[in-house]
């Protein structure tokens, strides 16, 4: 089965003075090993601004869910000792929900942080399409897009469109090879509770071959970011600062899947979907970077393939 991976450019402007790094080396998720930033011959660099770039799988999240994510996350860090088993683990994290008011958001949580005060959103629903802004419920506290049908825990908050939400939004089920990643968002912790019942969904908010976030200026100090698991703390524009992040599809990967599989693919022959095709055209890398981005994407240095082995016969 081929999957869609995803490629994020973060550009952040270059401040009058003090460090140009958005995230401490410490605070640095191991699955954005790739994160760094651009080189000043790299096509991708802008002048007067620093151009940091990294990639997913699974998914990107923004907001309540990735803020709880990171106090669990640094919790552990300083005191691994308290989690040695699931269960403790699953109840540190609803405390930590809990004392992060992610279970009375309307109440506790500042409404300058909800999605749509924090950044506009704007999509770019097929290849080669015009951007678009994306419409986000003031009540929305977290945001996410999803690649594979899987979520906290393993859950689907994208579900399967019914036939009239098909017909009137141009929505479609969900494939790990269509191009596309499905825009989710969440309230608060019992939205993200429906996903527990049979057929439920967070609010489906779009499906984007592309999609940007342009953050406001002074609308919050910082926000939560997650890329497949793992948080950071992600300062956000001051004054005259300028803080943008855009994801795009990159390229496809063969993955072995077991039968049956939850992940589908658009071209299953029960699927009455043809695949898109893509705009080569906009590819962000030159084929060299690619080779030596299929290497190391989304793993840890570690998984690197030695240098000598011919990547063309692994298949």
């Amino acid at each position: 089965m081929n999957i869609d991976s995803w490629h994020i450019i973060m550009r952040m402007q270059v401040p009058q003075e003090g460090p140009c790094d958005p995230i401490a080396p410490l605070d640095l998720p191991h699955s954005l090993h790739a994160f760094h930033r651009v080189s000043g011959s790299d096509s991708l660099n802008v002048e007067g601004y620093h151009t940091f770039r990294g990639g997913f799988w699974n998914y990107f999240s923004m907001g309540m869910d990735a803020q709880v994510s990171y106090e669990f996350h640094s919790e552990r860090k300083r005191n691994p000792e308290k989690f040695k088993n699931q269960i403790t683990n699953q109840g540190t994290y609803a405390k930590l929900g809990l004392k992060q008011g992610w279970f009375a958001a309307s109440l506790t949580h500042p409404s300058s942080r909800n999605i749509a005060q924090l950044a506009k959103v704007k999509i770019m629903k097929r290849p080669g399409g015009q951007w678009e802004e994306l419409k986000i419920p003031r009540s929305i506290r977290s945001i996410v897009c999803l690649n594979l049908p899987s979520f906290s825990g393993g859950f689907n908050p994208w579900g399967t469109p019914g036939t009239r939400k098909v017909r009137d939004r141009d929505l479609t089920a969900p494939y790990v090879d269509d191009g596309l990643v499905e825009v989710v968002g969440f309230r608060d912790a019992w939205h993200g509770l429906v996903l527990l019942a049979p057929n439920g969904h967070g609010t489906r908010l779009a499906q984007a071959h592309r999609i940007r976030f342009e953050f406001h200026k002074g609308a919050a100090e910082h926000t939560f970011m997650r890329i497949d698991g793992e948080p950071w703390k992600q300062p956000l524009p001051k004054e005259d600062d300028t803080v943008v992040v855009e994801i795009s599809h990159l390229r496809q990967v063969a993955m072995l899947a077991s039968d049956p599989c939850k992940s589908k693919s658009i071209n299953d022959p029960s699927s009455p979907c043809h695949p898109h095709e893509d705009d080569d055209s906009n590819s962000l890398e030159d084929e060299d970077e690619w080779e030596d981005g299929r290497k190391k994407f989304g793993a840890a240095a570690t998984f690197k393939i030695p240098d000598e082995v011919d990547i063309a016969h692994l298949s």
